[in-house]
């Protein structure tokens, strides 16, 4: 028998469904998605770019892939500058405090001592940046020190790969490869003129990563740029017995600085720049100003007698002179209004060959005032006195010119015997080259390059032909320069001694100097020697300079495989 359901009672059925209810509801739920759409679609549509960078500063990293730097070489190959693979050491203090790190304090203690940092220094350091996410502890570590704090497995503190200029010449060419930073750009010499040419330029790929640090999506990358490599001109082997040579004269005779610099005179090429005191780039503590500088550059000074050559050679080519004018020196006193030049020997009628062997001051005066000033003057700046030698280095002095409208008789003797102007020693240098070269003035240069031939002549052949001549008087018995000579070789050589400018005046100080050409019968380099404030009994060119001179040109000339001459001439 079916069972029958009863009825539900009047107030049972309202309750059951109330239509004013439901809509109120309705609307509710209506407007609850409205705004969440709504909201959505201004998330999404209308301001999507705040939500995008905060997803992409937890997800998104960018990777810098650094560029190795260019490799310097000598003229024959061999390294001078390499770069070689270090560490750096960092610190998330942020991740090391929120995972409670510092209280593993042998493992931190054993950091500091590896990185030579003071062990509490290390712990404030991290304490006073504790909510930074990156800071160095170390910069240019070596590898098997990196492979040691890798082992530590301190949480918060990283490796990141670099690389560390390494110079194999060390202090012998110190001053003209240069240095570089912390940061790998250069700071002194080659390395900072030709910094972006060596650099090259850093890749960069952008990578996202998920919570767990796995790559997920790479976004971009940009290729890096290797940097290119650089061949100078210099010849490390002659190089190195030039810095063994001034180095030692600067010890024995207690000087100031000494320098020496080498030009071949055909191409123009540097083959050796050095200076002592020099220092080691490989040691950041021994970066210090006044051994950084690059003397043959940067020090001006007059020249003395190392330029009567070319008042020599101004006269011949002003036709106030020629091989066979005798001048009347006197006895070693010539007056000039209230002011006397003085010779140091007196050599009566001498001839131009004589009035060089013998460094008179009276000769090459007497010479100077028969000449317009323009002519002597325009004699020194066409041989590149007075000139930057364009070599890009920084540091650079032109040294001093005067340029006046009014000149004294006696301020145009001193000019003859090298007082009055001041110039470096590589501008000295290149006037040698000039001069070895027969007259034809050759540009200088530190890099190899095929650029254009911008020689030209300057001075007549046969004229600078001739001096050469005189000036190997000067290195032989009863010359100045004697002990500036190479047995089996013809020297042309002239020296210099000057003293220095002081206040007022000159000092109790003195710039010895040596310059000359080798071999006179085919010349092919010329030399510059400075020994700055000699001390002792000896501070003449001839006896300070002269033996250095000698000792770095016998040296060269082997390298060069220069064979020696079968005679040397005598023209006494």
């Amino acid at each position: 028998m079916k069972k029958v359901q009863p009825a539900l009672s009047p107030t049972e059925q309202k309750s059951v469904f109330i239509r004013w209810r439901f809509y109120v509801l309705l609307v509710f739920v209506f407007v609850a998605f409205a705004i969440l759409v709504g909201r959505a679609a201004y998330i999404q549509i209308l301001e999507p770019d705040n939500l995008i960078y905060q997803g992409d500063l937890r997800s998104i990293r960018a990777k810098t892939i650094p560029s190795a730097r260019g490799i310097i070489s000598d003229r024959n190959g061999d390294p001078l500058a390499v770069s070689v693979p270090v560490e750096a050491v960092w610190a998330d203090p942020a991740t090391i405090f929120k995972y409670d790190e510092l209280k593993e304090t042998d493992r931190w203690y054993a950091l500091a001592d590896v990185l030579g940092l003071n062990r509490q220094a290390l712990i404030n350091k991290i304490k006073a940046n504790k909510s930074r996410r990156f800071i160095y502890l170390q910069r240019q570590v070596n590898p098997p020190m990196a492979k040691y704090i890798h082992e530590l497995k301190l949480k918060g503190v990283g490796l990141k790969s670099e690389s560390r200029r390494y110079y194999p010449a060390g202090e012998v060419s110190a001053h003209l490869v240069g240095v570089t930073g912390i940061d790998g750009h250069g700071l002194e010499g080659v390395e900072r003129s030709y910094d972006s040419w060596l650099s090259g330029e850093s890749g960069k790929q952008v990578i996202r990563k998920d919570r767990y640090g796995r790559v997920v999506e790479n976004i971009a990358l940009e290729e890096k740029h290797e940097g290119q490599s650089l061949k100078l001109t210099i010849d490390q082997r002659i190089q190195a017995i030039a810095y063994r040579a001034v180095k030692q004269a600067k010890a024995d005779h207690r000087a100031t600085s000494a320098s020496a610099v080498i030009i071949d005179v055909k191409t123009g090429a540097i083959l050796a720049m050095v200076n002592a005191p020099s220092y080691n780039p490989n040691n950041r503590a021994d970066l210090q100003t006044f051994k950084m500088r690059n003397r043959v550059l940067t020090d001006s000074m007059e020249p003395g007698s190392t330029v009567k050559p070319f008042v020599v050679l101004a006269a011949l080519e002003n036709g106030v002179a020629d091989k066979d004018t005798v001048i009347d020196t006197g006895n070693g006193i010539f007056q000039i209004g209230g002011s006397r030049v003085r010779d140091v020997s007196r050599i009566g009628k001498a001839s131009l060959q004589k009035i060089l062997q013998k460094s008179s001051n009276i000769g090459v005066a007497k010479l100077a005032l028969r000449m317009p000033i323009q002519a002597l003057l325009g004699m020194y700046t066409s041989v590149g006195l007075g000139e930057v030698s364009g070599l890009n280095i920084v540091g650079e002095t032109p040294g001093i010119f005067p340029n006046r409208r009014r000149w004294s008789r006696f301020e145009i003797a001193t000019l003859a015997f090298g007082y009055g102007i001041a110039v470096t020693p590589i501008q000295l240098a290149h006037a040698y080259a000039t001069l070895g070269n027969y007259g034809r003035y050759q540009p200088i240069h530190i890099i190899d390059n095929n650029q254009q031939d911008l020689s030209h002549q300057v001075v007549d052949a046969e004229y600078a032909k001739l001096v050469l001549e005189y000036l190997e008087t000067v290195t032989q018995p009863g010359g100045t320069a004697t002990r500036a000579a190479v047995p089996g070789y013809r020297i042309a050589a002239k020296t210099g001694t000057s003293r220095k400018a002081a206040k007022g005046g000159y000092s109790d100080e003195y710039v010895t100097i040596t310059a000359g050409v080798a071999p006179v019968s085919d010349p092919k380099i010329s030399m510059v020697v400075v020994v700055n404030e000699p001390q002792g009994d000896e501070y003449s060119g001839g006896s300070v300079a002269g033996p250095v001179f000698s000792e770095i040109m016998k040296g060269a000339l082997q390298i060069m495989n220069v064979p020696p001459d079968a005679q040397q001439l005598h023209t006494d």
